[in-house]
């Protein structure tokens, strides 16, 4: 795995001002500073809320109650919001801070509930799945920039399968998504006709990202707008 970089103020606030200016894109941005799209509108998003201080890197834990983490957790896991919705809806500092929750509410049977006598709330189980459907919901995440929750929302299957179905994809390519139990294991392979419609989904997974970023672009006008002024 590769290090995490670290940014300073000043150079998030360069990248920054770089798109709000019009000077480049996000995406050249982000290509050339190494970080991916989101991370980079989070910048932004950030500093119109927070100014300077929103770049800065926290030097203390910022505390969230137990309600909160599992309202949160329940938002994408149970009901399929984005990460980006939940973050913002919540105040919480960033997406990663979101995986790590929904990470340990995944890896367990049940969540710690916030007060005596209430009830635990159970994981989603998720479903059964064949080999052709498991390729096309991470092609699906992937063209969406990992959003688990809208994956979920859209194949109703549980946060911790599309995470699984990525992380194997992507160390081992569409062999690692291949189901290994049992010893009268049915061959799984694709047949033309299998890649051709799954070629036809990725492209309308990925047109349907290009649209948001389309949305996403429309804000960050109205930002650079203000900015500007």
């Amino acid at each position: 795995m590769s290090k995490r970089v670290k940014f300073s103020v000043e150079e998030k606030l360069f990248s920054i001002t770089q798109v709000l200016q019009s000077k480049t894109s996000i995406h050249a941005e982000t290509k050339r500073i190494g970080v991916g799209s989101n991370t980079l509108t989070d910048w932004i998003f950030n500093y119109e809320r927070e100014g300077i201080e929103g770049l800065k890197e926290r030097k203390t834990w910022t505390r969230y109650s137990e309600e909160t983490k599992k309202a949160a957790v329940k938002a994408v896991v149970d009901h399929g919001q984005s990460l980006r919705v939940v973050t913002k809806k919540y105040h919480i500092s960033s997406h990663s801070v979101l995986r790590q929750w929904i990470s340990k509410y995944t890896s367990k049977e049940e969540m710690k509930s916030t007060s005596k006598g209430s009830s635990k709330s159970k994981m989603n189980p998720g479903r059964k799945t064949t080999y052709k459907e498991r390729i096309e919901i991470v092609q699906y995440t992937l063209a969406h920039e990992l959003d688990y929750g809208k994956a979920m929302e859209n194949y109703q299957v549980s946060y911790q399968q599309v995470y699984s179905w990525v992380r194997k994809y992507q160390s081992l390519g569409e062999e690692g998504l291949k189901d290994g139990r049992g010893r009268k294991k049915e061959r799984e392979e694709l047949t033309e006709l299998d890649r051709l419609k799954l070629e036809n989904k990725k492209l309308q997974a990925e047109k349907e990202q290009l649209e948001m970023e389309v949305a996403v672009q429309k804000k960050l006008r109205e930002i650079r707008e203000r900015f500007n002024r």
